[in-house]
């Protein structure tokens, strides 16, 4: 059942591999506003003394995200806020994403970015590698991130400098570990449901 062998996992997770191909970089000219967004996120990074603001851009279904290194993001986030010919005045969300197999740089933080004065959507993203899972805060120039880098704490252990208060948001406090890693135990809890007790994934039985 769900191409379960020999764990006895029934939870859909077993023997089910799908390879995911990430989209590489793009080269510009990227179209429509998209390079007037490149063009001046490179002038005003530098003039805010960021020697190279965009280490690549990825362009994927007709989205568009900008690779930045981490110790530059709270710097070039001031500059996408402040500069009038970018704008983006709000972070909408603000996640995080983990790349076992991504030697060096294993965690992945991703800003959702809105400009309301130019109607425009934007992705900036840094990684980070496990032996060293730290990224400055960008808490002060996007009030909204507060919560959302509690939660990328909370659940995948990035740790941002500079944060007010950065502690568990939807975890206990003393909960180990951080759950939405890929190398973090399927196990779970059981759940009573009616009466039955539904047990943890990793203790259930196969059915073929």
């Amino acid at each position: 059942m769900f191409g379960v062998r020999g764990s006895g996992d029934t939870s859909g997770y077993g023997g089910l591999v799908r390879t995911v191909q990430l989209p590489g970089a793009a080269t510009p000219p990227f179209g429509g506003w998209f390079d007037e967004v490149a063009s001046a996120l490179d002038a005003a990074g530098r003039a805010a003394g960021v020697e190279q603001p965009v280490q690549a851009v990825v362009l994927h279904r007709g989205e568009i995200t900008f690779h930045v290194r981490r110790e530059d993001v709270a710097a070039l986030a001031r500059v996408l806020r402040d500069d009038d010919a970018l704008r983006f005045e709000l972070l909408s969300s603000l996640s995080g994403v983990h790349y076992p197999d991504e030697v060096g740089r294993e965690l992945h933080v991703v800003y959702h970015l809105l400009s309301m004065t130019h109607n425009r959507r934007i992705r900036l993203e840094v990684t980070c590698p496990d032996a060293d899972p730290h990224v400055p805060s960008v808490a002060a120039t996007y009030p909204t991130a507060d919560w959302h880098e509690r939660e990328t704490w909370d659940f995948f252990g990035v740790v941002f400098d500079g944060h007010p208060g950065l502690t568990r948001i939807q975890m206990p406090d003393d909960w180990p570990g951080h759950p939405q890693r890929k190398d973090y135990p399927l196990g779970g809890i059981p759940v009573e449901y009616k009466g039955a007790t539904v047990p943890p994934p990793d203790e259930r039985r196969s059915y073929n």
